[in-house]
C-alpha cells in the first residue's frame, strides 16, 4: 500500500534558479533558502515518485490535464539558462490510475500526448512552474519519476475532489509519495506589479499566509471569490488540489519563508501529514454545502430569476418557450434590455443580453435572453439537463442610456458603460466581480468591441439587478 509521505507549496520564478537569476538571485534568497531546506527534508522520507501540480502547464477551461509522454522533459533556455536540463521518467502507472478514478468520478481529464498536443496546440514539455521546483528537488538528490498535473479552470470543489483521487491512485499503489502544488501569491503587489497594483493583494497573501500555516482547508476554499480575484494570482487552484490530496490527514503546517519582490507573493510551505483518519475528510461536506447553498439561494429568488430559470429549465427539457406571465412587478418598465447571467458553481456559464428593447415587454425580453444565455453563448456548450441543478441566475434590467462626455463620469460600481467607435460597440455591465475602476470597466468594453485608439464615446446607464 503506498502512502503520501511529504507536500509542499513553492513559488516558481525562474530568478530563483542561481543560473538564470545570477546577481538578482539575492531578491529572492529568502525563497530559494526556504526551496533547499524543503528540498532537502523532502529527500529525508525518500520518496519514490513526485506528483507536482502546476498552473502553467495546458490549462484547460473543463478539465484537468496530465502529461502523459513517456519522458518529461525541459530547459530553462528562454530564462537565459539553457544548460539548465530536466529528463525525469513519466510515472504513466499512476498518471492511469488518476485518470480513471476521476473519470469514475465525473472529472473530465486531458491526457496530453503528443498528438494531443498538436491538436490542441499546448506543449508537452515542462514549464516553469514545474522546473523551479524541480531545480532544487534535484540539486538535493531526489532524482525519482513524475506526474506532471495542470490545473483546470473547474469549481473548487471538484478541483479538491480531483486531489482526493491523487491520495486514492497513491494508495492504491505500493508507492511513497511527494505532492507539491506550484504557484505564486498575488502579482498585484506594489504599482511596478506585472498584473498592476490592488490594495486586497496584500490582503490575499496574509490570509493565506495564516490559513496555511493552519492547513485551513475549508477557510482557504471558502475565501471571498473577489478576493482571489483581484489578487491576480495564479497558486490558489493548484493549492486546492494539494489540500485535496492531504485530505483525511492530519497535516502539519509550517511557512518557511514569504518576501514580495518584484511586487509578487512568494510562499514556501511545508505541509507535513501525520496520519490519516478518515473521520477528518472534508470532500463530501464540501459537496452537500455546494447543494445546500443552490437550494438556500432559490428559496429567496426574485421574480425575475425565477422567470430566467423557469425558462431556461423548460426549454432544455421540453424545446418549449414558456408563456409570457400577464402579471410582473410594478416596478418594472415596460420594455427594456435585459442581460441574464448563469453560473455553475461560483463559474461562468452563460451571459446574454440586449441593450435596447427587442420584445414586447420586459418579462419577454428576460424569457428569451434567458435561453440565449444557456444555449447561445458562443464561449459555451449548451446548457444540459444534468446541469439545471447547479445553475444560479441573475437578471440585470437597463435603464436608458446617456451618453457622457469623458471617463470622469462613470463609476463601475453604479453604471454600465457603452464604447462606441463608428459601428462597433462594447459593453459592460455595472458592479461586475474583479472590476474596481473606471479604467479597467472602459478597457474591457473597448476590448470587448475590438476598439483600439481614443477615438471613441461613451454612455453610461444604470440597471436593477436581481437575484
Amino acid at each position: 500500500m503506498g502512502e503520501i509521505v511529504h507536500a509542499g507549496f513553492l513559488p516558481h520564478p525562474p530568478v530563483m534558479v542561481p543560473e538564470v537569476g545570477k546577481e538578482e538571485t539575492y531578491r529572492v534568497s529568502e525563497s530559494l533558502a526556504a526551496a533547499r531546506k524543503f528540498a532537502r527534508e523532502l529527500k529525508a522520507f525518500e520518496p519514490e515518485v513526485i506528483v507536482l501540480i502546476t498552473p502553467h502547464g495546458a490549462v484547460f477551461r473543463d478539465a484537468v490535464a496530465i502529461n502523459m509522454v513517456p519522458e518529461l522533459k525541459g530547459d530553462l533556455k528562454q530564462f537565459g539558462a539553457a544548460q539548465v536540463k530536466f529528463r525525469l521518467k513519466n510515472d504513466l502507472q499512476l498518471a492511469e490510475a488518476i485518470t480513471r478514478l476521476s473519470l469514475g468520478k465525473g472529472i473530465a481529464v486531458a491526457q496530453v500526448d503528443e498528438e494531443l498536443g498538436r491538436e490542441y496546440q499546448v506543449g508537452t514539455a515542462l514549464d516553469h512552474g514545474a522546473m523551479v521546483p524541480l531545480y532544487f528537488l534535484q540539486e538535493a538528490g531526489v532524482n525519482v519519476p513524475l506526474v506532471h498535473i495542470t490545473m483546470g479552470l473547474l469549481p473548487l470543489e471538484e478541483l479538491y475532489l480531483f486531489g482526493t483521487l491523487i491520495q486514492d491512485a497513491v494508495l492504491m499503489s505500493s508507492r511513497k509519495a511527494a505532492v507539491i502544488a506550484s504557484g505564486d501569491l498575488s502579482h498585484r503587489l506594489t504599482p511596478d506589479a506585472p498584473a498592476g497594483y490592488h490594495p486586497r493583494g496584500k490582503e490575499f497573501d496574509a490570509e493565506m499566509r495564516r490559513l496555511l500555516e493552519a492547513v485551513d482547508a475549508p477557510g482557504i476554499i471558502n475565501l471571498p471569490s473577489d478576493l482571489v480575484e483581484q489578487a491576480g494570482e495564479c497558486g490558489f487552484r493548484p493549492l486546492v488540489m494539494l489540500l485535496g490530496a492531504l485530505d483525511g490527514y492530519q497535516v502539519k503546517g509550517e511557512v518557511l519563508s514569504y518576501e514580495g519582490p518584484f511586487g509578487v507573493g512568494y510562499l514556501v510551505a511545508a505541509l507535513k501529514p501525520q496520519g490519516q483518519y478518515r473521520e477528518l475528510r472534508l470532500v463530501n461536506r464540501l459537496f452537500n454545502a455546494r447543494t445546500e447553498k443552490i437550494k438556500n439561494a432559490r428559496k429567496g429568488e426574485s421574480f425575475a430569476v425565477r422567470l430566467a430559470r423557469e425558462t431556461l429549465e423548460a426549454y432544455v427539457t421540453t424545446g418549449k418557450i414558456i408563456a409570457t406571465p400577464k402579471e410582473v412587478p410594478r416596478e418594472w418598465p415596460e420594455q427594456a434590455g435585459t442581460f441574464v447571467s448563469l453560473k455553475k458553481h461560483g463559474q461562468l456559464r452563460g451571459c446574454i443580453g440586449t441593450t435596447a428593447p427587442t420584445r414586447d415587454s420586459t418579462a419577454e425580453e428576460i424569457i428569451y435572453n434567458a435561453i440565449a444565455a444557456g444555449t447561445q453563448d458562443p464561449r459555451f456548450d449548451p446548457v444540459t439537463t444534468d446541469e439545471l441543478d447547479q445553475l444560479t441566475y441573475s437578471v440585470d434590467i437597463l435603464g436608458e442610456p446617456e451618453k457622457i462626455p469623458d471617463p470622469s463620469f462613470l463609476d463601475p460600481k453604479k453604471y454600465g458603460v457603452i464604447v462606441r467607435q463608428g459601428r462597433r460597440s462594447g459593453l459592460l455591465l455595472p458592479d461586475l466581480e474583479g472590476i474596481d475602476t473606471v479604467e479597467e470597466q472602459v478597457a474591457i468594453a473597448k476590448r470587448k468591441a475590438g476598439i483600439t485608439g481614443n477615438e471613441y464615446t461613451l454612455e453610461r446607464f444604470k440597471v436593477t439587478r436581481y437575484t
